[in-house]
């Protein structure tokens, strides 16, 4: 049983339409961009060069509790040929990684390579001052769209996982040149971040977890049964349970979400064999619900 089956189709699917073509959620994302450029150019043209230092990322600023800056950078986004390249592959690239995804993996994956940024360099703040404004993730949702489909035949033929290398070794060589750690580091950060989110989606990845500590409360011993006495009926539901003489009971939505999470996160075999037998049941309440043609 896929995942897919309790998942509604609608998150695969476009956000609306408009005169015939579908509107997803990462052309919504572009024209919020697009709006964000015409405001700073706005400003621009009035020198409120105040505003737009009060909205860019400044490391040493968060670390003085100007924490909105790590929300607010990506409003400035001054206008420029590469701003432009950016939305075009935004809007081309992240359609497939949206229909792929799903609507809310996608701007998860959105939300995670909006934050990574201004919270790594936040964190290195007193050893790496950064500064930086604007952003619109599209390399990153580039390497995304490669991970999912690396046999993707792009422009001239090439297959998506070798332009997706060539990107990545020509913005490290220019880093590195330029002596430009910063930039070095969030092209690591972004693209390495798209990477382990789309590894995970598929199963491949576990996010690592910190361990629980519970205390171990002792379970009080039941008390003795005179012989000759009745048992209750509780028990006995219990013993036909233990022994595997009642049949599974379908699980809520709630379960079966959580135990299709266990399947991506460490596969079929992880399910204890109670587990499994609740999921099977849930199968075949689905489709005795689905109406018959």
């Amino acid at each position: 049983m896929s995942r897919y089956d309790f998942e509604s189709p609608e998150e695969h699917g476009p956000v609306t339409w408009w005169r015939g073509h579908p509107v997803y959620a990462v052309h919504l994302l572009v024209a919020a961009l697009v709006a964000s450029m015409l405001v700073t150019t706005g400003l621009q043209f009035a020198r409120a060069d105040g505003v737009i230092s009060v909205l860019s990322f400044h490391g040493e600023a968060v670390w003085r509790g100007e924490v909105w800056r790590v929300l607010t950078y990506g409003l400035m986004n001054p206008p420029s040929l590469g701003l432009a390249i950016e939305l075009l592959m935004l809007a081309w690239f992240g359609r497939e990684v949206e229909r792929s995804l799903g609507r809310r993996d996608f701007l998860r994956l959105f939300a995670g390579l909006y934050l990574v940024r201004p919270l790594v360099f936040t964190a290195l703040a007193p050893v790496l001052p950064a500064s930086f404004a604007g952003g619109t993730g599209a390399f990153a949702v580039f390497i995304a769209f490669a991970t999912l489909f690396p046999d993707a035949a792009l422009l001239f033929n090439l297959l998506a996982r070798w332009v997706a290398w060539g990107l990545l070794a020509l913005g490290a060589l220019m880093a590195l040149g330029a002596r430009d750690g910063v930039r070095l580091l969030e092209l690591a950060a972004t693209s390495g971040f798209a990477f382990a989110f789309i590894r995970h989606h598929q199963g491949r990845w576990n996010w690592p977890r910190l361990p629980r500590f519970r205390w171990a409360r002792p379970t009080p011993a039941p008390a003795p049964v005179p012989r000759g006495a009745p048992v209750p009926v509780a028990a006995r539901a219990g013993a036909s349970r233990s022994a595997g003489t009642t049949p599974p009971v379908a699980a809520p939505m709630a379960e079966v979400d959580a135990l299709l999470d266990k399947i991506a996160q460490s596969g079929l075999h992880s399910l204890t064999p109670a587990e499994r037998a609740r999921l099977e049941a849930a199968r075949e309440d689905l489709q005795r619900r689905r109406p018959r043609a």
